[in-house]
């Protein structure tokens, strides 16, 4: 039985109200190899036949999006590839905007930045049917009794130097910051000298990296 937690939105309403909203409590994460041994258990598949097919799925998947087309699952749903600015370029726009200049990219300073997902509505439905909820017992600690600034710091260096970047998503999974708490934090971090932390891009598209002081 999965269960929940009522959170506050970041901000409040107009009137001053503070909007609680659901929340899913997540315990953990189960990868391919789990599910491998989990679906052969009721077929006539190998975990290794299974593992070896969607890996084979996947493959074919991201050569379709390579070549320009959306992707289509029945039962599961439709993938689409979503493009962005390399690094350099978005200085580099920035660069300009900050100048009153107009700024073109072109085809070496894009790159494919992401993919989307859409849930196909037959996958929903077959999930809601079989999720049933309890109000979840344990009541999360605010981060800001969980880790202190320094703490959170030393967290952000720590994953800069296993990883090429690190995004607000990411740092809000690291000290449970809320995602404006979060970018707020990070903003400031890249902007105070001896952290070791600087940034690339702008808006939606800025991540954190790691900067030699």
């Amino acid at each position: 039985m999965a269960e929940y937690q009522m959170q506050e939105l970041t901000l409040p309403t107009e009137d001053g109200k503070k909007v609680l909203y659901p929340r899913m409590k997540l315990w953990g994460q189960v990868d391919l190899e789990y599910l491998a041994r989990h679906i052969c258990q009721a077929s006539t598949f190998t975990p290794g036949d299974i593992v070896g097919l969607v890996r084979a799925l996947t493959e074919a998947i991201a050569s379709e999006m390579a070549r320009g087309n959306s992707v289509k699952v029945d039962g599961l749903g439709i993938f689409t590839p979503s493009l962005g600015l390399r690094p350099q370029a978005e200085e580099q726009r920035e660069l300009a905007e900050g100048e009153g200049r107009e700024y073109r990219p072109i085809a070496t300073s894009l790159c494919l930045r992401n993919i989307n997902f859409r849930a196909d509505k037959a996958f929903v439905s077959q999930t809601a049917r079989q999720c049933r909820l309890s109000k979840c017992e344990w009541k999360p600690r605010r981060s800001s009794t969980r880790y202190t600034p320094e703490e959170r710091l030393k967290l952000a260096q720590d994953f800069l130097q296993a990883h090429p970047m690190l995004t607000v998503a990411d740092y809000c999974g690291l000290t449970g910051l809320l995602r404006d708490a979060a970018a707020r934090e990070l903003r400031r971090w890249s902007e105070t000298a001896g952290t070791g932390i600087g940034y690339s891009g702008r808006g939606s598209h800025r991540v954190y990296v790691r900067r030699e002081d």
